[in-house]
């Protein structure tokens, strides 16, 4: 029988079924489990075994799949149909071997995307066992003011629009306060590069952040700044150099982390590849300096993140070369953390026996965290003629970043731009991580996104056991969150996946 999931227009699961594809007649969006349809949605074929499908299917998940499961074989996908080249690739990881870009390009445009996504999930597993991560959070846009133009963005406006805003003390303390109610353990700070705001707004913004935390019993962190923000700070406090632009930029951080950052969010870089920049976001920094800003972090102690935004005028080839600039940039940090390379140069954190690390080691250096892929929104752009990627597309990019980057200890499915319940499926396509309770994001919602933009931690408890994984809270850093209402601790120990990843 073949397996289905539905879900109806607002996002929620409506149910599953089998026998036949029943297209357009629900009113609802069907993800059809199977290797292919025939034009009147009949399957050919056997039934082909999809562990995308056991998320629906709570009393029938195999043992090999449930949640407390070990993953410690990498298995070539089976079934009827599956593409042979999967196999080899699978036989790659299971040596703990680096794929390359022609492997990318496979897992790219193999028909068999639910052979590419148990692939991602298998080291997924390996790494995190299972566990799903999020974390309890609020965003805080401190200004829409900039001075790029970028053709994909709608966030930005002009200092003179009427729509237009500059956030002061007062609204920062009063997002705190809520932040603080509400448990919070981290602030996320982001904005637009505003031509006019003295340096020192950065740097009281974080301190007040901060500061106003503590006088109310709480401990926020503070993940502020992308990689295009710190340059234009440097440029604004005049001590950027493009002789020196490392000390310029470790002369921000420095200030930035004296004040109370705790780590940099993965914005702004979009896709490294020139073309790309000179076509879509000409003016924005180039992929050069958006890793030489994460470089100096991460030789600050700084964690960060990366990102990828996809789906708009770039090639999935330019996508895979993204993929593979950052993790050579991975490869750097973790050397730095005492990790050993391979002749190559290569660290792989998938391979077996493989640790991933751990914040305790901050005090030799910083790393990436999570790569988290962003879907193009075109709604309201310059670039909205675009369609932007489909569901299945977003499903493909995730479970292909999860496999290509073998140095990366998360993947994140950014619920807020993929929905609450494709993140679901995404959880079972190589993503351990849908990121926390939000609390409005205005980058991504004036930007085309319609989700709605809070949930409680109940819900997103609930979305992860739908899924078929135990939720864990984080904190930013990935240390296990232990809570008794409004009031948490950090476990003394590292969170469940850890601990059996260095077992």
């Amino acid at each position: 029988m073949v397996r289905r999931a539905c879900f109806a227009g607002d996002g929620s699961f409506a149910g599953g079924r089998g026998d036949r594809c029943v297209r357009g007649t629900c009113g609802h969006i069907w993800f059809v489990f199977v290797y292919s349809c025939d034009a009147e949605g009949s399957t050919r074929g056997r039934e082909r075994h999809s562990i995308i499908s056991d998320i629906f299917e709570r009393n029938a998940v195999p043992a090999a799949l449930s949640p407390t499961a070990p993953a410690t074989q990498l298995p070539a996908p089976s079934g009827v149909n599956t593409d042979p080249r999967l196999g080899q690739i699978a036989a790659k990881l299971q040596r703990g071997q680096r794929l390359s870009l022609d492997d990318g390009q496979v897992l790219y445009t193999t028909p068999d995307i639910w052979g590419v996504c148990e692939l991602a999930d298998s080291v997924r597993r390996r790494l995190h066992g299972g566990v799903a991560y999020y974390n309890i959070n609020r965003h805080l846009n401190y200004s829409n003011v900039c001075a790029l133009s970028c053709k994909f963005c709608e966030f930005y406006r002009k200092k003179d629009d009427a729509d237009a805003y500059t956030r002061d003390a007062e609204y920062v303390k009063a997002e705190v306060a809520r932040a603080v109610e509400a448990g919070a353990t981290e602030m996320h700070s982001v904005g637009g590069l505003h031509p006019y705001l003295p340096f020192s707004y950065y740097t009281d913004l974080v301190r007040t952040i901060r500061q106003e935390s503590a006088r109310l019993g709480g401990e926020l962190h503070v993940k502020a700044f992308t990689a295009v923000e710190v340059v234009h700070l440097a440029k604004i406090a005049k001590v950027y150099r493009q002789d020196d632009r490392a000390a310029g930029i470790r002369w921000v951080l420095e200030r930035l982390k004296e004040a109370g950052l705790g780590s940099l969010p993965g914005g702004g870089a979009e896709v490294f590849d020139d073309r790309v920049h000179d076509e879509a976001y000409k003016g924005k920094i180039r992929s050069d300096v958006w890793l030489d800003v994460h470089r100096v972090a991460h030789q600050l102690g700084l964690n960060t993140n990366a990102t990828i935004l996809y789906g708009h005028i770039e090639q999935r080839r330019e996508r895979l070369v993204h993929m593979d600039m950052l993790r050579t940039a991975q490869d750097e940090a973790l050397v730095r953390l005492g990790y050993r390379a391979d002749p190559q140069g290569a660290v792989t954190l998938t391979a077996p026996g493989a640790r991933p690390p751990t914040p305790s080691m901050n005090a030799a250096g910083g790393y990436f965290q999570t790569i988290i892929p962003l879907p193009f929104f075109p709604d309201g752009s310059e670039l909205e003629h675009l369609p932007g990627p489909a569901g299945l597309e977003n499903l493909r990019t995730l479970a292909v970043a999860r496999l290509m980057l073998d140095n990366f200890p998360h993947v994140k499915a950014f619920w807020i731009m993929q929905t609450l319940a494709m993140a679901q499926l995404m959880l079972q396509c190589g993503a351990d991580d849908i990121d926390g309770t939000v609390v409005w994001y205005d980058i991504t919602h004036v930007g085309g996104a319609s989700t709605h933009q809070e949930v409680n931690a109940a819900a997103l408890r609930r979305a992860v056991r739908q899924a078929g994984f135990e939720p864990v809270e984080r904190d930013t850093l990935y240390r296990r969150v232990e809570r008794q209402g409004q009031r948490w601790r950090l476990a003394d120990e590292p969170a469940e996946a850890h601990r059996a990843a260095q077992g």
